[in-house]
């Protein structure tokens, strides 16, 4: 035992100097924690663990203990949890538990597109008939289903239609993504639908005069770049997405190159490396050139550059987490300190965690961290070494795209494989042929499209710009027509991603051969992953379907109706399936399950058999239930949201309810945000 003391300390005075990366860590631990928790913290906890982290803090800084890095260790955690809750409460707003229908009157605050191709739009501002004040949402999002919209929706217009809204829906699945928690944060309070069409209410003032310059610059470029080419280039100019068609994106997703539609750390980095560039080759040709610190300056432009980016761009998490990261390499830069480093990286999610915790728990956060990580970890060790890359320009160029793209997307893999539940198999050649032509030609193009707007002159920058994305959408609709292009992955349990991550991070972190102790999370989290098992059955909140797992994969007991739900199983399930072929594996004669959908086959229930299970989404009629039945009609589903069932070795049918599964929180409680 006394070894052991002696051992832990020496562990740490040996990681002296290099453990400041592992702060973002343990923030992420108790921002984790506090996510993983099936009871709301009190505000009163919150305010002492505040208390509790920062004051360790201070004992830490003043310590000289070996043991004041597991001190901050402690105290970095505490105020994880802390900052995720407090941010919780900061976006409180209230959510709609009843279905609403009639008029809705609103300001334009977003407008993209949804999973159906349908134009949406989300609305602060809210009014809705006979609904006090106090109960109406801070925002809502409708989906415009009218094929006639009578206006086009504007950036801060007042708008008023008539539609359908519904609290925002809970996980599809016990343990699956809940986007009533996503839309807590976005402070959603009510979702839905119009088949009517809009009305102007007022024009739109001048209180959103980013949002205007932005879908201005996007119409600008849409007018000079018609088509799919116009829209990809608005999405990467100013994060518009609202007219790039479903076949393109899902094209782009098929070949791992989404991430060239997100404003993200490529796109910042790229143009504030060409501003860096352009503005330091500016100066050395001026008097000036030989004077001033030109590096530190062209840091500064670039600083602003990137800045004007953010704000074009609409300041989205994705786009504000890249500006994050470029902002801290660029200061580095300017207070002359190694500009690319962990540390920097370190800082930055730091930053990005304080002001957005709930990021962390997204596939944006993880995979843009884990690409940026591991790229900064293996070219930082290569620069360290005796290895270097190829002298020559042109080989050194070659290899180090083809090491960036294959190492950030090992990186990024088991993310995107646990998140969207498929890999891209050609997604490495994909990027090879794409990701250098966005540095070479289309990002600098856009740079001086952009600058020569105000002159009318736009095409000059945008059509060598259209250019090179014609190129990447060719590739990416060309790739994902071959054979084996994407292959379905099973999701995997709630333990895996965490094990992955922190594992892989030890590995990279750790000074030293201990590093390799990383290997024993990142293997269990394999394991768990091959041998995880779905499911058998799933029922969807309400009973409006359900999913019995056979030997040929899920069976769904409609082939219409539920898509959005349909589709997450067999996504999750990973088996490639569709809605209408899983259908087609129902058959009730081999399964002891019977699902009533809706009122009038309600009516004509008779009754359980021995050992069946009746899932039904309207209420039926009371009748004599046999030995070992379960039945769960509407009343017995209400508040329970979705269910996952499995049959015993006993017989009996063990269930497990997603409102068990997600606890008491802040988002789907409404009494617990009463009391708060």
């Amino acid at each position: 035992m006394a070894r052991v003391r002696d051992l832990i300390p020496d562990m740490l005075l040996a990681q002296r100097g290099t453990l400041f990366p592992f702060a973002p860590v343990c923030l992420g631990t108790g921002i984790g924690l506090y996510f993983a928790l099936r009871v709301e913290p009190p505000i009163w906890m919150l305010a002492s663990l505040a208390v509790a982290g920062a004051g360790l803090l201070v004992w830490h800084m003043r310590s000289t203990s070996a043991y004041a890095p597991v001190i901050c260790a402690v105290a970095m955690v505490a105020l994880g949890l802390e900052l995720a809750g407090t941010r919780a409460h900061l976006v409180a707003g209230p959510v709609i538990d009843w279905r609403y229908y009639g008029p809705v009157t609103g300001r334009v605050v977003d407008i993209d597109r949804s999973a159906s191709d349908a134009l949406r739009i989300t609305l602060d501002r809210v009014w809705l008939t006979n609904v006090p004040l106090a109960e109406t949402p801070t925002r809502v999002r409708l989906s415009l289903h009218s094929k006639i919209l009578g206006i086009a929706p504007e950036p801060g217009q007042t708008i008023s239609t008539t539609a359908h809204l519904g609290p925002p829906g809970g996980a599809v699945e016990p343990g699956g993504f809940d986007f009533r928690r996503h839309a807590w944060f976005l402070r959603l309070g009510a979702v839905g639908y119009t088949r009517v069409p809009l009305v102007l209410w007022e024009e739109a003032g001048h209180d959103r005069f980013i949002f205007q310059t932005r879908m201005a610059i996007s119409s600008r470029v849409q007018t000079a770049l018609p088509g799919e080419t116009g829209a990809f280039a608005t999405a990467i100019i100013t994060g518009d997405r609202s007219a790039i068609p479903q076949p393109v994106l899902q094209a782009l997703r098929d070949t791992n190159l989404a991430h060239l539609l997100a404003i993200s750390g490529l796109h910042m980095g790229l143009v504030s490396a060409f501003a860096f560039a352009v503005l330091r080759l500016g100066l050395l040709l001026t008097p000036i050139g030989q004077r001033w610190p030109i590096k530190k300056i062209a840091a500064a432009g670039a600083l602003v550059v990137a800045a004007v980016y953010l704000a074009l761009s609409g300041g989205n998490v994705a786009t504000e987490r890249a500006f994050v990261m470029v902002a801290v390499m660029l200061l580095a830069i300017m207070v002359d300190r190694r500009a690319i480093s962990l540390r920097a990286v370190a800082l930055a999610a730091m930053i990005v965690l304080a002001l957005r915790p709930e990021a962390m728990i997204g596939p944006g956060f993880q995979m843009s961290f884990a690409a940026t990580t591991a790229l900064v970890a293996v070219f930082g060790a290569i620069r360290d070494s005796r290895h270097d890359l190829p002298r020559h320009r042109i080989l050194r160029g070659v290899a180090s795209v083809v090491m960036s793209s294959a190492v950030a997307g090992a990186a990024t893999a088991p993310f995107a494989m646990a998140h969207f539940n498929q890999i891209a198999q050609f997604g490495l050649v994909a990027n090879l042929l794409t990701v250098p032509l966005m540095g070479i030609l289309v990002i600098p193009a856009a740079v001086l499209g952009i600058l020569l707007m105000p002159f009318g002159l736009e095409a000059l920058g945008l059509i060598p710009m259209g250019l090179g994305l014609e190129w990447i959408l060719h590739i990416a609709q060309s790739l994902a027509l071959w054979d084996g292009a994407v292959r379905p992955v099973m999701t995997p349990g709630t333990v895996v991603l965490p094990l992955i991550t922190l594992g892989g991070l030890f590995v990279v972190l750790w000074q030293g051969r201990a590093r390799l102790l990383g290997l024993v999370p990142l293997c269990v989290a394999v394991a768990l992953w091959i041998n995880a098992e779905r499911p058998k059955v799933l029922v969807a909140e309400g009973g409006a379907l359900v999913g019995v797992m056979t030997d040929r994969g899920r069976a769904l007991s409609r082939s219409k109706g539920s898509g959005f739900i349909a589709e997450v199983w067999l996504e999750n399930d990973g088996q490639g399936l569709d809605q209408r072929a899983a259908a087609a594996l129902w058959n009730t004669q081999n399964m002891p399950i019977q699902h009533i959908h809706g009122k009038r086959n309600a009516e004509s229930y008779r009754g359980c058999t021995d050992g069946s299970l009746v899932i039904a989404s309207a209420d039926l009629p009371d009748k004599p239930k046999a030995a070992n039945c379960a039945v769960f009609d509407a009343a017995a589903l209400k508040g329970q949201g979705s269910l996952s069932i499995t049959y015993t070795d006993t017989g009996t049918w063990q269930i497990e309810k997603a409102r068990d599964r997600s606890g008491a929180r802040l988002w789907n409680d409404e009494t617990l945000r009463q009391a708060q």
